[in-house]
């Protein structure tokens, strides 16, 4: 299946949705490999191209999975990867780093376990800000130099940060929490790269399956991380069931599900703000590709808009146990 394409920067065309590989690793339980492997074939065969992981993803297994599927498909794929973050989602970070060398020996790796000799879109994944940004930028521009990497990407960074990475080499695109529940990038980070001419690409755009109705508190496995995340609290998901029965009031109105609306939902924001969006959701699910595809051809009316909008101020908790882990927290 061929879909939409989007132009996510100048010179860089994607599928207009892409799969975010981090739902393919034990973050969120037990998983088997081989059938990760086929979910990610189906995604491609559903014309979902545009794949995401990072080296920190299942100590760089996540990055192993994706080069099987390369392997076979290299020339169908647009392949989106990121350093910087040391540790695991699982057991925890413990520290960032942003210094040229780590920049270099990091793609070399990720190179490796890709099994290919350039990546099409890298990110740094979080800020290390014990390091010039201009350093970490230029180093990451090197790789563009050495025909290594094509374009440069962004995660959870200021607008500030966005502008000052820009001026040192063309950003393509800007990834953060952006969903129905997670707004705060609408503030500074989202005008900024529309008026740089830097797309985004939303990571959870389904509030890491809360806005699907299908997620409950007893419902997350002993290791699943969302134990860690604020708003997955048992008091908060029973507050953010509300937000829940907004999306769920909509879909029932759109003859859509509530995953569909919430990718919606964001298609309406691209919009709005004058930039290309290409979310990511991740599923283990062949079944939920196929559902998330379908919600490019749903289209929200103004009133569903409005119902969605007001969902936003009845959010309880924090999207991340560290407010300085995310740009919202370091926001000037």
């Amino acid at each position: 299946m061929t879909l939409t394409r989007t132009e996510l920067a100048a010179g860089f065309t994607v599928s207009a949705q892409g799969f975010g590989g981090m739902a393919l690793t034990e973050v969120y339980g037990g998983l088997d490999q081989e059938q990760a492997l086929q979910t990610l074939r189906h995604a491609v065969d559903a014309g979902v191209t545009f794949i995401d992981t990072a080296d920190i993803y299942g100590a760089g297994t996540n990055e192993e999975l994706v080069g099987r599927l390369l392997a076979a498909r290299r020339d169908e794929v647009e392949v989106a990867t990121k350093f910087g973050i040391q540790g695991s989602p699982a057991a925890g970070y413990t520290g960032v780093r942003g210094d040229a060398a780590y920049v270099r020996s990091a793609a070399e790796a990720s190179l490796r376990r890709l099994g290919t000799d350039v990546i099409d879109l890298y990110y740094m994944h979080r800020r290390d800000e014990s390091v010039p940004l201009e350093e970490t930028v230029g180093a990451m521009a090197d790789l563009v130099s050495a025909g290594k990497v094509r374009h440069l990407g962004l995660s959870e960074v200021t607008a500030d940060e966005l502008a000052a990475a820009h001026a040192v080499h063309p950003i393509a695109a800007v990834q953060s929490e952006w969903s129905i529940w997670s707004r705060d990038v609408e503030r500074q980070v989202v005008p900024t790269a529309a008026r740089l001419g830097v797309g985004f690409v939303p990571y959870s755009p389904l509030g890491r399956g809360f806005l699907t109705g299908t997620v409950q508190s007893q419902s997350l496995s002993a290791g699943d991380f969302r134990h860690r995340v604020p708003r997955f609290s048992a008091d908060a998901i029973k507050a953010n069931a509300a937000v829940v029965e907004a999306v769920q009031s909509v879909a029932a109105r759109t003859g859509a599900t509530p995953a569909q609306v919430a990718l919606a939902w964001l298609a309406v924001q691209g919009v709005k703000f004058g930039l290309p969006v290409v979310p990511i959701p991740g599923t283990r699910k062949p079944e939920r590709i196929d559902e998330n595809v379908g919600a490019l051809e749903v289209r929200l009316s103004d009133a569903d808009c409005d119902v969605l909008d007001a969902a936003a101020d009845l959010v309880v908790g924090e999207r991340s146990a560290d407010p300085a882990w995310v740009s919202k927290g370091r926001e000037a």
